[in-house]
């Protein structure tokens, strides 16, 4: 199995800026794709960004140009740089990771990290 763990949330104002590390162990060669979820009070969790084996990216539209995912495949890390933070950001962040390329359903997830962004 594939165990991760996310650190990096925290409280933080409108426009500010957090980190969201997420590390792999287990038998981490079951990995292809890796992915932060979000999910806000009251609503369902959702895809924020992922990234492949091969560094192809995706980002849901409302925080493309102000997120940015990365990952060490040696390290087993990924990160997630989140800046200009909105209000609406706020919500409990998930790594998540599957074995296939596209990430639908995860096969793997995290305890979850809050992140809150006052206003």
């Amino acid at each position: 199995q594939v165990q991760l763990v996310e650190t990096g949330g925290g409280l933080v104002q409108a426009g500010g800026t957090l980190r969201l590390s997420c590390t792999a162990s287990g038998n981490t060669f079951l990995i292809n794709t890796m992915g932060w979820y979000r999910q806000a009070p009251g609503k369902e969790r959702e895809l924020v960004a992922d990234i492949a084996l091969d560094g192809d990216q995706n980002y849901a539209d409302d925080v493309r140009g102000r997120f940015t995912v990365s990952r060490d495949i040696g390290k087993n890390t990924m990160n997630l740089r989140m800046n200009n933070l909105k209000p609406e950001d706020t919500g409990v962040y998930y790594c998540a990771a599957t074995r296939t390329v596209v990430m639908v359903s995860p096969d793997y997830w995290g305890q979850g990290t809050q992140v809150t962004v006052s206003s």
